[in-house]
């Protein structure tokens, strides 16, 4: 038992207890008058009634449905149901018996009706066929938002998995790309490689143990892609026009992790050569005080077939990130139009307390 079971219990006693107050209380309170000379008759009348209509509630919601009807025994369940409504009936009617002036429906009843005792048990038993489908519906409805319950956690269970393997394809995906950058490096110049290699630590910290959960703090993530533009833009060469502009005033919110850093790393890719001028411009920004946007502009030099580095796994794990963790709620656009690669996310900015 989970220690919120006590709790639950409780607050469904009281649910219970409140609702037959209603169903029994409010009609007695009604009715009642205060020069009534029998008020005590009355009332144990009416606790016998109402005792033995609560009894084939709860002895259907607590045994007869859990283990027969839940479990497709359906003959079984009413054939124990008979003979429950017919042991009750028979008490209740003796016991009426003694009280037969009480009894508010039949005082007087007219000559053309049945006997008023035949009359009383068909109308206990069919007061009890009622409480028996009030049980049915009350039990189906609790069974059904227990399974809901079940049923989105689950979900929130295999979300939380397949964020994670996500996360974990982003790590080797980032860090071949830039192991790549390095290797290039060396050839080119050694002391710039060696100063690559100390800042891909301080990155790989970040991507490896501080970004762990599904959202991290905007200015730790907005630090860490200006290390990553001032990494890459260690082995760019003069011809390569670099901007990078970051507007952010609210950066206490937070984001999820990664998500800029797949467009970026795209830009480098694609938008670099080696023969010809090349820009990549990043400019990130607060549009509302809700919403943060990405917009990369970048020329365009798309790799031959040869080149697998990535395959193309940064924007598709991207593109199932988005899904996930802001459904509806962001805007991914791509577009090449004169060898110029835009691309443009928007996503909303989370409370602190999101963390």
């Amino acid at each position: 038992m989970t220690k919120q079971a006590p709790k639950k219990i409780i607050v469904q006693f009281l649910i219970h207890f409140t609702a037959w107050g209603m169903v029994f209380g409010l009609p007695f309170l009604i009715f009642w008058k205060s020069n009534d000379s029998d008020i005590l008759q009355k009332l144990l009348y009416n606790f016998v009634v109402i005792l033995s209509l609560v009894s084939v509630f709860y002895v259907n919601y607590f045994v007869l449905i859990e283990y027969f009807l839940f479990r497709q025994k359906v003959g079984k369940y009413i054939f124990y149901n008979f003979l429950l409504i017919l042991f009750i009936v028979t008490i209740v009617h003796f016991w009426k018996e003694p009280y037969p002036a009480i009894s508010p429906r039949f005082k007087e009843p007219p000559p053309t009706l049945l006997p008023r005792e035949v009359l009383s048990i068909i109308v206990d038993s069919f007061s009890m066929v009622l409480t028996i489908g009030l049980s049915i519906a009350v039990k189906m409805t609790g069974k059904w938002y227990k399974t809901e319950a079940e049923r989105q956690e689950e979900k929130k269970e295999r979300t939380e998995a397949e964020l994670k393997n996500l996360r974990q394809q982003l790590n080797p995906h980032f860090l071949f790309n830039t192991l790549n950058n390095i290797y290039a490096l060396i050839a080119i110049s050694p002391d710039k490689a060696q100063k690559s290699t100390l800042e891909l630590s301080k990155l790989l910290r970040y991507v490896l143990y501080e970004n762990n959960g599904n959202f991290v703090s905007l200015e730790h993530e907005l630090n860490f892609i200006h290390n990553y533009v001032e990494l890459m833009r260690i082995r760019l060469n003069s011809d390569v026009d670099m901007k990078i502009n970051i507007d952010v005033t609210e950066k206490n919110k937070t984001v999820a992790p990664l998500l800029f850093i797949t467009l970026i790393e795209n830009a480098f890719k694609h938008g670099i050569s080696s023969s010809q001028p090349s820009f990549i411009d990043i400019n990130i920004h607060q549009s509302t005080d809700k919403q943060l946007s990405c917009v990369i502009k970048n020329s365009y030099f798309p790799k031959d077939d040869s080149d697998q580095s990535g395959s193309g796994i940064g924007l598709e794990n991207l593109r199932r990130r988005l899904e996930i963790l802001y459904p509806h709620k962001h805007i991914l656009q791509t577009k090449e139009e004169n060898n110029i690669f835009v691309a443009e996310l928007i996503i909303p900015l989370n409370p602190t307390n999101a963390l």
